[in-house]
């Protein structure tokens, strides 16, 4: 069992650790375009394989997508952060032609791969990397609604002071501000999370959830990496394992919700195949004007990418 993670910086790296010492496949590959730094990135996990005590092995290239030939899985995490001066549609272009290049080289070499994309804007990019790979959407999706249910569930058990083991949660939409929660679906030990924070309260929690990776950017110049490393991690855990886990993905929604064509966080069950199905939730007036909002967001991302792709036509 073969895993691929293509970029080496603090997300990348931190997802091929979780990997590793999680052993999740027997060797987990990593890719770079800076010379030695996956090779080193690799080195030192694997180094650290007799002190925690696993077996799974640890390899870095630079460029060279052919040692990742028969991957199971492949992690997209390369892209460059938003810079001072830079606009969303720089950012888009950017990222979109990593992507496009990556998912050509993965797709070369690992033709039955399933792809995760972990790359910002998170939705439109893996709208690229589907594009790109011509693989059906249950092969190629994206990794955020783990990391947002993860940050809204930490904020509920510091809230409740209680452990975060015991609160189950779904959110649904775009990545960021225009995510939808879902407070009926959230659970604490099986009790519905209403029944033990007031409204004024969780609307702040689900408020700070929804700004979560602005606030890390604020404490620490730069983006996540922990948490946003190990949801990868998860995702590929419950495909290798073949865990049929509930988790939200983004998916190109293809008439759930009654949306067509649009990549936002659903639930999924998540299995050895990729996504097993999409599970459509009932949801009610306020929720489903909610999603529509964040439809329309993501929407006019994917058609400032089109535009961009129609000009360098």
């Amino acid at each position: 069992m073969k895993v691929t993670v293509v970029g080496a910086g603090n997300v990348g790296a931190t997802c091929a650790d979780v990997l590793a010492t999680r052993e999740i496949a027997n060797e987990i590959v990593l890719v770079d375009i800076k010379e030695g730094f996956a090779e080193g990135k690799a080195l030192d996990i694997w180094q650290k394989s007799p002190i925690i005590g696993y077996d799974s092995r640890t390899v870095g290239v630079t460029g060279d997508y052919s040692r990742t030939a028969d991957s199971e899985v492949v992690v997209i995490t390369s892209g460059l952060p938003r810079k001072p001066g830079m606009s969303r549609d720089d950012l888009i272009s950017t990222n979109a032609g990593i992507v496009k290049t990556v998912t050509e080289q993965v797709v070369k070499y690992s033709p039955n791969a399933i792809i995760i994309v972990v790359s910002n804007p998170l939705d439109v990019m893996t709208y690229q990397a589907h594009l790109t790979s011509g693989l059906p959407r249950e092969k190629v999706f994206g990794m955020a609604g783990i990391l947002d249910t993860a940050r809204y569930r930490a904020f509920l058990a510091e809230a409740l002071n209680v452990s975060p083991k015991d609160i189950q949660a779904v959110l649904m939409g775009g990545h960021g501000d225009t995510m939808v929660p879902l407070p009926r679906y959230t659970t604490v030990g099986g009790i519905p999370v209403t029944e033990l924070i007031g409204k004024a309260e969780l609307d702040a929690i689900v408020q700070r959830t929804a700004v979560g990776g602005g606030e890390l950017v604020k404490l620490m110049g730069t983006s996540a990496w922990y948490a946003p490393g190990a949801a990868a991690a998860q995702m590929v855990e419950a495909i290798v394992r073949d865990q049929r886990r509930v988790f939200p993905v983004c998916i190109e929604l293809q008439g759930e919700y009654g949306i067509n064509g649009v990549y936002l966080g659903a639930p999924v069950i998540l299995g050895k195949n990729g996504i097993e199905k999409v599970i459509e939730l009932q949801l009610n007036d306020e929720e489903k004007a909610m999603l529509e909002t964040s439809r329309g967001h993501v929407k006019e991302v994917m058609d400032a990418l089109d535009n961009m792709s129609q000009a360098s036509a």
